[in-house]
């Protein structure tokens, strides 16, 4: 049985995901804490949901991003009311149907709760090169696209 902060915590990541997947701005700088911050596959930082909100609408008006899959791999309950979850993701180019290894990344969340309410405070995308063990890229590909078939996207330890 999944923990009730662990379920907040899985539904406010799958909303930031279906918010990029939808292309939509507004919806993932409002599950963001005021000051929240994004740290991106190319460690550019995006600070506060009105830099969150402005630079992303400017990236989806003008370019085909690509649609996440995810596995979470992880959720920890730090204390009352801060949370960190731990995702692997794939990405799948805009116009393609499969991933691209390439874009593979680790996800980690820091989630705060405000009142009754999740926000994200920081998420991190960390390009999952695998230096040195190739092995492990392919598996995390493998695993991925069993999530894009229909599998599950949970696999907590």
């Amino acid at each position: 049985m999944i923990h009730e902060n662990s379920e907040a915590i899985i539904n406010l990541y799958q909303s930031w995901l279906d918010a990029w997947n939808g292309r939509n701005a507004s919806g993932m700088a409002k599950l963001f804490a005021e000051d929240g911050n994004l740290i991106g596959f190319d460690g550019s930082q995006l600070i506060g949901r009105d830099d969150l909100h402005v630079t992303l609408d400017n990236i989806f008006k003008h370019h085909p991003t690509a649609a996440y899959v995810a596995i979470i791999r992880e959720i920890r309950i730090l204390s009352a009311g801060v949370a960190w979850l731990k995702a692997e993701v794939g990405m799948v180019p805009s116009g393609k149907d499969d991933i691209s290894p390439a874009l593979n990344a680790i996800q980690t969340v820091i989630a705060l709760k405000s009142e009754d309410t999740w926000q994200i405070s920081l998420l991190q995308n960390t390009p999952a090169a695998f230096h040195g063990q190739p092995e492990l890229g392919e598996q995390m590909t493998a695993e991925l696209r069993k999530v894009l078939k229909g599998d599950s996207s949970v696999n907590l330890n």
